[in-house]
């Protein structure tokens, strides 16, 4: 490498309630010499972000602006709504956007759902943040309606959810520049949010296994005689007694009787 060279590095840019805590994982064990960088960022600038080159990828939540970028939507998230553990829709376990027609419907400026008509009744102002809009819920203020993962980053103890059917869903989708090839290492972070396994025909090229090395031959197994190094048939080693019956067998000496003089 010479001094003009940058070593290659990852931007993964994710936005609130993304949790790339495995993927990362996968990548520093399939890439160790690639460093990833994460970059938190709102779901507003997180189009922008990507845009300019602040990150290669990132985690955002659909819909969005899709201008000069590419997008794989990877999942859809349950929708719920946010309330203090006394209330009477703690009681069950799901309920209607009907449900909240007496309920003062928080409806905080970075709100990622997409509604056509918000349930309840519109609160005096609308909160800055979904944390601000937190804050209210446990003040008593109204309710709050998010993406599931948003109720459990900001948990407390005194407000708990419930899963509100008949609402629009937030969809999470993998998006980075467009171009008419995704860099390798675009490639690569797709083929580990997907399951692609190490070996996989896309993504890096994987290592081609080593050929085995021949085993090489004993010496001494060569030395050794046939059959374990029995006598072969036919052969009478010294010592061992002959191989005719009794009376000598079949081609051994006759014993005559001794000759008179």
């Amino acid at each position: 490498m010479t001094g003009s060279e940058t070593p290659p590095s990852f931007r993964l840019a994710y936005v609130p309630g993304v949790t790339p805590t495995k993927w990362v994982r996968i990548w520093n064990e399939r890439l160790p010499d690639v460093p990833l960088t994460l970059v938190q960022v709102t779901p507003g600038e997180a189009p922008a972000l990507l845009r300019g080159g602040g990150a290669d990828a990132g985690f955002v939540r659909l819909p969005i602006d899709r201008t000069d970028l590419s997008a794989i939507p990877l999942y859809t998230e349950t929708t719920v709504v946010v309330i203090p553990k006394d209330h009477l829709i703690a009681a069950v376990e799901e309920v209607s956007t009907g449900d909240l027609a007496e309920e003062i419907v928080l409806h905080p400026l970075d709100d990622t759902l997409d509604w056509e008509q918000l349930p309840g009744k519109p609160a005096i102002a609308r909160p800055e943040t979904t944390e601000d809009a937190i804050e209210l819920v446990a003040a008593g203020i109204g309710v709050l309606v998010v993406p599931q993962s948003l109720a459990r980053l900001h948990h407390r103890k005194d407000l708990t959810y419930r899963t509100l059917t008949e609402a629009p869903q937030s969809r999470i989708a993998l998006s980075w520049p467009e171009a008419d090839e995704a860099p390798e290492l675009v490639e690569e972070f797709i083929g580990i949010v997907r399951g692609r396994t190490v070996n996989s025909s896309r993504g890096r090229t994987p290592t081609p296994p080593q050929p085995k090395k021949a085993k090489r031959p004993d010496p001494a197994a060569a030395r050794r005689k046939p059959g374990g190094g029995k006598p072969t048939a036919g052969k009478n080693p010294r010592g061992a007694s002959g191989g005719g019956a009794k009376g000598g067998g079949k081609g051994g000496a006759k014993r005559g009787k001794p000759r008179g003089r």
